[in-house]
């Protein structure tokens, strides 16, 4: 069976959503065969008193432990780097990217996780205040040692990413294979601020589809696919950075496809994500069931070359 191109993003398991419905989630995802779990040790830290993270991968855990024989089976994808360490305010008191940290952050989700290895692990955020030799080697030694399978960079600048790839083939180490970024269908007016989004590198750009279709030994992940239901639900506007004449044509040509095909403008988004050139995978964050259905149900669309040329053109 082919492996379906959708992660389930876990970002708000453990705090927003409750570890049964969590578990409710974890498990029709993989009953309906998906693989890919996304989660990171700092989430959710902005949703705890104590200012903490660590939630989500503490109900991953705990619902692998419950299923004896089901992590074989699981892609688990973390990060490290933006969980908060100490006082102050973040990101400035958040963990970094030194050995110390990589090995304590890469340690800590082990433990939570219940497991002995990661399938994919991100440095969450760049830290400038350490050296890409000494973030590149932490890294190394996790793939040596068994730990970690394989690594990626999440809401990095792409020159960074790219000198760190370039440090670990001089070094003989393994290297950054995936990209996590934000992206989606439609996008925010050029140099404008998004509300929901902090990070200055964190977006899929042109030149970063250039990069991996030059080097289709990196994967591309997305984050927020759907824009947090905008596409669908009138109780979610788009944020005003949004409003642009570009928004309008592609929406227009979004609702004429989906119309065609008898699905909804979520699951168009997901099918030209999922399968374009190159392909994306998107991280989809859910809270019900019927949000589940329709991510399931749109990662398994598959465009006619026609309606993706539409779609194309008005991106």
């Amino acid at each position: 069976m082919e492996q379906m191109n959708l992660a389930l993003g876990a970002m708000r398991f453990g705090s927003q959503v409750d570890r049964r419905t969590a578990f409710d989630l974890l498990d029709r995802f993989m009953g309906a065969g998906g693989t890919l779990i996304d989660t990171a040790n700092c989430y959710a830290f902005w949703s705890d008193p104590d200012g903490a993270g660590g939630h989500s991968e503490t109900v991953i855990g705990e619902w692998l432990a419950k299923r004896p024989g089901l992590r074989d089976r699981v892609r688990l994808s973390t990060k490290a780097g933006a969980q908060p360490v100490g006082g102050g305010e973040w990101p400035a008191n958040r963990e970094g990217l030194s050995a110390s940290a990589i090995k304590t952050a890469a340690e800590d989700s082990l433990r939570r996780l219940g497991t002995d290895h990661i399938d994919l692990f991100w440095t969450h955020m760049e830290d400038r205040s350490v050296s890409l030799e000494e973030t590149g080697q932490a890294l190394a030694l996790l793939v040596e040692s068994g730990t970690v399978a394989r690594l990626g960079a999440s809401n990095h600048p792409l020159w960074r990413v790219e000198r760190a790839r370039n440090i670990a083939q001089v070094n003989g180490w393994p290297g950054y294979t995936a990209l996590q970024l934000r992206h989606s269908f439609l996008s925010p007016r050029p140099w404008a601020k998004v509300p929901d989004q902090s990070h200055r590198f964190g977006w899929v750009t042109d030149e970063i589809l250039d990069y991996v279709t030059a080097h289709p030994e990196v994967a591309l992940w997305a984050y927020t696919p759907l824009l947090n239901g905008s596409y669908t639900r009138h109780d979610r506007p788009l944020p005003e950075t949004y409003d642009h004449p570009g928004t309008s044509r592609r929406l227009a040509v979004l609702t004429e496809v989906a119309a065609e095909l008898g699905v909804t403008r979520n699951q168009v988004v997901l099918a030209w994500l999922a399968g374009g050139d190159p392909p994306v995978t998107p991280i989809v964050g859910v809270s019900s069931a019927a949000q589940l259905e329709e991510a399931l149900a749109g990662a398994a669309v598959v465009l006619p070359g026609e309606l993706r040329s539409r779609l194309d053109a008005a991106a």
